[in-house]
């Protein structure tokens, strides 16, 4: 199943780490911009063609490190088709060197748009004669609150096409509690949609036990980590929220299960502007963001369990 290709790239690179491509034209070295503005003007185009070319180079220097890449759609969104063609590309370019993709959208809907959403991002699209996937990511992250009716639609994908799913349970970010901590009678929201998620994956389970429906959950709240991590054994973590905002390797154990397996942590801008930080020579940009990956593998890697 999806989340077992997953954990087989974690184990075999001893690193639970996914790489968050969420690219900026700030976060781009100027090189990169200055030649594709050159060859297709300061235009969407352009814009676009950079990030393409930072993202290829990131991914050349860590992919034999880490076991998966999740780009965030908005930031190809921004920059119109052509940034989501990008997109799409980055998708295809990271899958050729072996790694899992977990497509960042959070989507969000019923019925048929809901199915249009998971044809889109994981499944394939019937034009003519033909059948043609669209951006064929491995993993789709998806926003639950619409209850079962917006999760089903994806459940079906996930079984034809081997795919996964990461439902919002306790995000990473500083309001998340204005409605994730709420109490209906004496449990939490975020506790009550992660056994949302155990539910609607148990007729999906993998040869390391976990579902085709995963949580996301934050490192910035380690304690929920490791109350969640109890409450559902079945429920692979997507763990965002370290580094950038604050979530350090010493909150994470609670988020792996007894093998150090169960979760999959996101590191983004601490990775992409990496050389920024060092103040490196902007040309040895991909080779400061392999420099942090492993920093931050070891890091992680230091945790006993």
């Amino acid at each position: 199943m999806s989340f077992d290709r997953l954990i087989k790239n974690i184990i075999d690179k001893k690193n639970p780490t996914v790489v968050g491509l969420d690219p900026k034209l700030d976060y781009v070295p100027n090189f990169i911009k200055e030649e594709c503005f050159i060859k297709y003007g300061e235009t969407l185009e352009g814009a676009s063609q950079a990030l393409w070319l930072f993202n290829k180079s990131i991914i050349d220097e860590v992919y034999d490190l880490v076991p998966a890449i999740k780009p965030q759609c908005a930031y190809y969104e921004m920059y119109g088709w052509q940034g989501m063609k990008t997109l799409a590309e980055t998708i295809k370019y990271a899958q050729s060197k072996g790694l899992f993709v977990i497509t960042d959208g959070k989507r969000n809907d019923i019925g048929a748009t809901m199915t249009a959403y998971a044809t889109a991002h994981l499944g394939d699209t019937q034009v003519g004669s033909n059948i043609i996937s669209a951006f064929n990511g491995d993993a789709l992250t998806v926003n639950g609150y619409l209850g079962t009716d917006g999760i089903n639609p994806l459940l079906d994908i996930c079984k034809e096409k081997d795919k996964g799913i990461f439902v919002l349970v306790k995000t990473s970010n500083k309001s998340s509690g204005e409605l994730q901590d709420q109490k209906i009678d004496d449990t939490t929201i975020y506790a009550t949609m992660g056994d949302m998620c155990e539910r609607w994956g148990s007729n999906q389970i993998s040869e390391y036990g976990y579902s085709s429906v995963g949580a996301v959950v934050g490192a910035t709240y380690p304690e929920q980590l490791t109350e969640l991590r109890q409450r559902l054994p079945h429920t692979f973590f997507l763990v965002p929220g370290y580094g950038a905002q604050g979530g350090g390797a010493n909150g994470l154990k609670g988020a792996f299960d007894k093998n150090g397996l169960g979760a999959i942590v996101n590191s983004s801008r601490a990775i992409m502007c990496a050389y920024q930080k060092e103040g490196c020579n902007e040309i040895d940009f991909a080779k400061a963001s392999r420099r942090e990956v492993i920093r931050m593998k070891d890091d992680i890697n230091s945790i006993n369990y």
